[in-house]
């Protein structure tokens, strides 16, 4: 009979990992207060739909445009250091935020805020990769993935909460108590660690990896604009004469930023394509989701958030039995029971989810995504960490963390300019319908069609034409949010189908992982 290795974890774990998950908590909680602001913001700060995507998305930019960069950077110079320095900087960038009386400067402050949280929430999974192995690596994996992400999923409730209470700037202040808690934990419970001096840091490459993921989420949201064309098309040019270079120079330096060698292993590339679709799309379906339960359902905002609690619930149930699964059938099929899950999520959001809904169909949707990523999360984590020698674990966690960010970047900026569009055309299709279309001026048309918290202020503003307003206005969001879930629907299965044919299967995933852990071990030795 064989003892099964349950692997290696530091001394104090459960309070390391407390210490490491509170950090976490306080990017992924920063992450999703926004949500359910939006339509306040829009309406107490006049903002376009462009500018409630960036001021979204703009702390995921911050965040996936940073990671790389910082991640190695943590393995140079000391993992702990860095997760103390972005505990530190999340400070004034939730004061800035939650002061802010103009939509650009609280985007620029969400982006602030991401970049605090990409100097210490990709630290928090390099750590916890560098001081446990085996199945118990893998426990702490699924631990920290489900209780991040249902920290994720209960901020819109905190939000809303507030929202009832006071106005939209109180979401940004509220998580300062908890930053000073865990800057505390992480100061006094992470053991100190030095760095390796003989890793070296890509200076240059740092700076390609922030133009590129800048310039690419940019490009995706001003992609709506008519206005914006040239900046799209010159945004778009940057990003990929960026990417070209950076991987040209990863592939010629002798330490590379991003080692394309490991990249390229099916277990480390195919989970991080899995990932950015999985988590992207749960923060996509959220971003549009609160939208839709306020504007077109007409929910309080604390009703609003509330309804993502289901999600939350759904990824703490699920994520030790992924784990349970990684360890029995493989990582290929535990990442397609999710994102079976999530597309059944998707698919209710998309037939159920019109003019009217019933709760409970709200209910399903979240439910189903929530599964989705509590399934998907473990393995997609699992698989990077497990493909790089410990030297690296930096790269590891920050792809990890970009998966998230960058995916959540990505698919909020194409989910909301689809919504934006779709929304805009809808509307200005319902006016020039209208009986009364040649009594509309452009500048009228334009307010409507801004976005819905311009369109319900100036329904205010015109009483006699409130009901047409805002019936035109939840119309045309129905639209655009329409095509936004069936865009997502399509990205999730060429996900799926990514996972299908290049993943290996769970025999050759264990071959794989068990020669990594010998590099892992052959490189220890050497250091």
């Amino acid at each position: 009979m064989t003892v099964k290795d349950e692997g290696t974890a530091p001394d104090r774990a459960g309070l390391v990992l407390t210490a490491l998950i509170l950090v976490a908590g306080v990017a992924n909680i920063n992450l999703a207060v926004a949500n359910v602001a939006l339509p306040d913001i829009g309406k107490a700060l006049d903002a376009s739909s462009t500018q409630l995507n960036l001021i979204a998305v703009g702390y995921s930019l911050g965040l996936a445009a940073s990671v790389l960069y910082f991640g190695v950077l943590g393995d140079r110079f000391g993992r702990k250091r860095l997760l103390i320095y972005g505990m530190v900087l999340t400070l004034p960038a939730s004061l800035i935020a939650g002061f802010a009386t103009d939509p650009n400067v609280l985007f620029c402050a969400r982006v602030l805020g991401g970049i605090s949280a990409g100097l210490a929430y990709p630290t928090t999974l390099a750590i916890i990769t560098a001081l446990w192995t085996g199945a118990r690596r893998t426990k702490a994996i699924a631990a920290w993935s489900a209780l991040g992400g249902a920290i994720s999923a209960t901020g819109p409730v905190l939000s809303g909460a507030l929202l009832e209470k006071f106005d939209w700037h109180s979401v940004f202040l509220v998580t300062l108590p908890l930053a000073v808690v865990a800057l505390a934990s992480a100061w006094f419970l992470v053991p100190r660690d030095g760095g390796d001096q003989a890793v070296a840091v890509d200076n240059l490459g740092g700076v390609l990896s922030i133009v590129f993921v800048g310039a690419t989420v940019l490009a995706i949201n001003f992609a709506p604009m008519g206005d914006m064309t040239t900046a799209v098309w010159t945004l778009a040019a940057v990003a990929a004469i960026t990417a070209l270079v950076f991987v040209w120079r990863q592939l010629r330096i002798k330490v590379p930023l991003y080692d394309f060698r490991i990249a390229k292993r099916p277990t480390f590339w195919v989970a991080a394509v899995g990932g950015i679709v999985v988590f992207g799309t749960l923060m996509g379906a959220m971003f549009i989701g609160q939208q839709y339960l306020q504007n077109v359902l007409g929910y309080s905002t604390l009703a609003a958030g509330a309804l993502a609690l289901p999600a939350a619930a759904a990824m703490i149930v699920v994520a030790p039995q992924s784990a349970k699964l990684v360890e029995s059938i493989g990582s290929r099929f535990t990442l397609l029971i999710g994102y079976g899950f999530i597309i059944g999520g998707l698919l209710i959001s998309l037939t159920l989810w019109g003019d009217t809904a019933s709760m409970w169909s709200v209910i399903a949707a979240y439910v189903l995504i929530g599964a989705g990523v509590g399934f998907a999360g473990t393995p997609a984590s699992h698989s990077l960490t497990g493909s790089v020698p410990v030297s690296r674990a930096g790269m590891a966690s920050s792809t990890s963390d970009l998966q998230r960010d960058l995916g959540g970047a990505i698919m909020q900026s194409i989910l909301g300019a689809i919504l934006t569009a779709g929304y805009a055309k809808a509307l200005a299709e319902s006016i020039q319908g209208s009986p009364n279309a040649d009594e509309v001026t452009a500048q009228t048309q334009t307010a409507l069609t801004k976005s819905f918290a311009s369109a319900a202020d100036l329904a205010q503003r015109y009483p006699q034409y409130e009901t047409q307003i805002i019936s035109a206005a939840r119309d045309a969001f129905v639209t655009g949010d329409t095509r936004a879930y069936a865009a997502a629907i399509v990205i999730v299965g060429f996900g799926a189908l990514v996972v299908f044919l290049f993943y290996p299967n769970a025999a050759k995933e264990r071959e794989a992982m068990r020669r990594y852990a010998t590099e892992r071990d052959a490189v220890s030795e050497q250091t």
